[in-house]
């Protein structure tokens, strides 16, 4: 069925100067940190939605956001003279729908925070379908620790900032974005990156994602060739020169592209990558200047990229390669990215947000080789609106390979737009694991999957939670047990 037809990028009218702005969805994580984000800024802010709760919502109220549980025209009635419309409110959300009728300007969450933040500064624009977070959050410690004060926005919590966003700088610094190829609000079924206007632009890779709102490759290529045309003469473009649908990409680019990866052709490149227990070493090649060897605390191919493309960055901004290695020895990563919570009795337990089978795999061969000799379970909950879907099933049997154990969760239930001939079938997938000689369990909830890894897990193992939310707090859980266990001895 042919979609209808949808404006690909849509810009409403702001009003000069807001002072008070109503947010409708405040509890989710990107539109409560952009609420605290805008009260720092000194804006009066409230908002509205449904089943809030902790920790968004003791967060909001630490921080003086006033919040309303569910939507009602009359939660408009404090006055703002902004509304920001968060990309889960619907075009008959009474709010949304009372602002058209009051004629409150209402716009998306990365239009307001192009137009609020943006605008004095230098945007820098982290896209791809892997390794944004990471990436957006090593750049800003770089141009950080390199005394350049970044603003930063990204979409998960950067453990050397303590936030998802920092405020400092002024006009002429650069602001570092996680730019986010998700859709952008009812009107605006354009990616959030259009909004944001980079002056320095990563494109790091592109794979099929976001089953719930594209169709197929072809429709997210689509969107990235507009990000292309959006780039003008005076940007930089760091194009993953691995990665051919990248570099299709950036031959749309007006402005300068400078390449990063592994292959000879690369501008930036990493040769001679040699992961450990440490992280990963390797050595870093620039025209017009000598090699240097580089110790990064990240585990895995992928983050080498990732560091590649941060690298990029910080020269363009003019810091030196000593300043940025310093950095890089102190940057401590992302929540929820190959982060240890815990480890007891021997047992190590990781919790990671890997659910495309390609982060997968690379997050897998990462702790096999930061964690050698130990034996290693990936424990997956499929749960994002991809990951329920059947898009991957072939991708996933392949993506467990370095594993020793792996585990599978029932699929995460909910009011799926698709039906099950669409749906992701784990007792497939597992067959296919043992299969190809992994040994591989699925069970049917996650209090099940805790009482196999009780019963199972010896010191010495490394258990690696994957999955795209909080998996039920199985993390804690399991270290509770572990605990329990210990002291019963």
């Amino acid at each position: 069925m042919t979609k209808p037809h949808q404006p690909w990028f849509v810009r409403r009218p702001m009003p000069a100067s807001p002072v008070k702005i109503h947010l409708i969805g405040i509890a989710g994580a990107a539109m409560g940190a952009f609420a605290c984000m805008l009260r720092d800024a000194g804006y009066t802010v409230q908002g509205s939605d449904t089943n809030v709760y902790p920790p968004m919502s003791d967060e909001l109220t630490r921080r003086g956001v006033a919040w309303m549980e569910g939507f009602a025209a009359e939660h408009l009635d404090w006055g703002p003279d902004l509304v920001i419309v968060g990309n889960v409110c619907r075009r008959d959300n009474p709010e949304s729908v009372a602002a058209e009728a009051a004629g409150i300007p209402s716009v998306s969450f990365p239009q307001a925070f192009a137009d609020l933040f943006l605008g004095d500064r230098v945007p820098v624009v982290l896209t791809g379908t892997h390794g944004k977070t990471t990436t957006t959050t090593l750049a800003a410690w770089l141009l950080h620790q390199g005394g350049l004060s970044p603003g930063l926005l990204v979409g998960g919590v950067a453990r050397n900032f303590g936030a998802t966003y920092l405020l400092q700088g002024g006009a002429g610094d650069p602001f570092v974005v996680e730019g986010d190829e998700y859709d952008t609000a009812w009107f605006d079924k354009g990616p959030k990156f259009l909004h944001y206007c980079p002056k320095i632009c990563v494109l790091n890779n592109i794979e099929f994602d976001h089953a719930d709102i594209y169709d197929d490759l072809d429709e997210i290529i689509e969107n990235f060739d507009r990000l292309m045309d959006r780039l003008g003469p005076e940007t930089l473009l760091l194009a993953n020169v691995d990665d051919p649908l990248v570099m299709a990409r950036a031959a749309r680019a007006s402005g300068r592209v400078l390449t990063f990866g592994f292959g000879a052709e690369a501008t930036l490149r990493a040769t001679e990558i040699a992961p450990d227990a440490l992280g990963c070493a390797f050595t870093f090649h620039r025209p017009d200047a000598e090699p240097v060897r580089v110790r990064s605390p990240m585990a895995g191919r992928h983050n080498v990229w990732n560091t590649l493309a941060a690298f990029g960055i910080g020269l363009e901004l003019g810091l030196t390669m000593p300043v940025m290695q310093a950095a890089l020895q102190t940057f401590v990563g992302v929540k929820k990215r190959q982060e240890e919570r815990g480890e007891v009795g021997g047992v190590l337990v990781i919790d990671d947000y890997a659910h495309h089978p390609t982060a997968i795999r690379e997050t897998v061969d990462a702790l096999r080789a930061r964690y050698p000799g130990r034996r290693l379970w990936a424990v997956y909950e499929p749960k994002s609106n991809t990951a329920r879907r059947n898009v991957h099933q072939v991708e996933y049997a392949r993506a467990f390979d370095s594993a020793d154990r792996v585990v599978f969760a029932r699929p995460f239930v909910k009011r799926d737009a698709f039906g099950d001939d669409e749906r992701l079938d784990t007792e497939r997938l597992v067959a296919e694991l043992r299969g190809r000689g992994v040994d591989a369990t699925y069970l049917p909830s996650v209090d099940a999957t805790l009482a196999h890894l009780l019963a199972s897990v010896l010191p010495g193992d490394v258990v690696a939670f994957m999955s795209s939310s909080g998996f039920e707090g199985i993390h804690d859980r399991l270290l509770a047990g572990l605990r329990a266990s210990a002291s019963d001895a």
